[in-house]
């Protein structure tokens, strides 16, 4: 019998604020137009997938790209808060730019990944590391064996990424994280190991 557990960890579909470079945090900010398309594509590539369960961020950017896979599998999306993007602080709402202009101190502590500055008076980068590790094993350890839908956000990912192939936290990212991409790991009680990485192939068709 096969015991291991598949886990899709999805991001949430475009919103207008990734478009503009406009850092969003724990702001809940929706979908714009191409995110509601890419949620939709997104749903459609994994109707075969065999997916038991659906957990998401209960920020509606990733909530309503989980309903969207929620709704062709008829199923129910369950929300954890534990999924959030890391909060960012008084940061959160400006661009990148902005950032890098009115708080440049903040700006090089975030870009040097440095674990325990807590970014813009919010969450540090460990805590928020520990906290996204805890929710999702916690989470998929309830469907041991099954097929897990976790949809979340870009530096959620990270992290889960990072855990499966044992990068530090503080080591510079060199994988993409895109929007409505597809990720593939197991899990076992162990933790998480990768199988493939930002999938966008059913991306490729929708409009620019």
């Amino acid at each position: 019998m096969d015991n291991s557990t598949r886990v899709l960890a999805l991001r949430h579909g475009q919103t207008a604020w990734n478009a503009q470079s406009r850092l969003q945090g724990q702001i809940d900010a929706p979908l714009d137009a191409t995110g509601l398309l890419q949620a939709r594509a997104l749903a459609s590539a994994l109707l075969d997938e065999g997916i038991d369960v659906i957990f998401s961020s209960d920020l509606q950017r990733a909530r309503l790209t989980a309903q969207a896979l929620g709704d062709q599998l008829s199923l129910p999306v369950q929300t954890d808060p534990g999924l959030r993007e890391r909060h960012f602080g008084f940061l959160e709402g400006s661009t990148y730019g902005e950032i890098e202009q009115r708080w440049p101190e903040d700006a090089r502590a975030w870009r040097q990944r440095q674990e325990d500055f807590a970014c813009g008076g919010g969450e540090a980068l460990r805590e928020f590391h520990e906290r996204c590790l805890l929710t999702a094993n916690t989470l998929v350890s309830r469907h041991a064996g099954q097929v897990i839908a976790l949809v979340a956000h870009g530096g959620v990912l990270d992290c889960l990424y990072r855990a499966a192939v044992g990068v530090s936290l503080s080591a510079p990212r060199t994988w993409k994280l895109g929007n409505a991409t597809i990720n593939r790991l197991l899990w076992s009680p162990q933790g998480f190991s990768l199988v493939g990485w930002d999938d966008a192939r059913h991306l490729e068709t929708l409009p620019e």
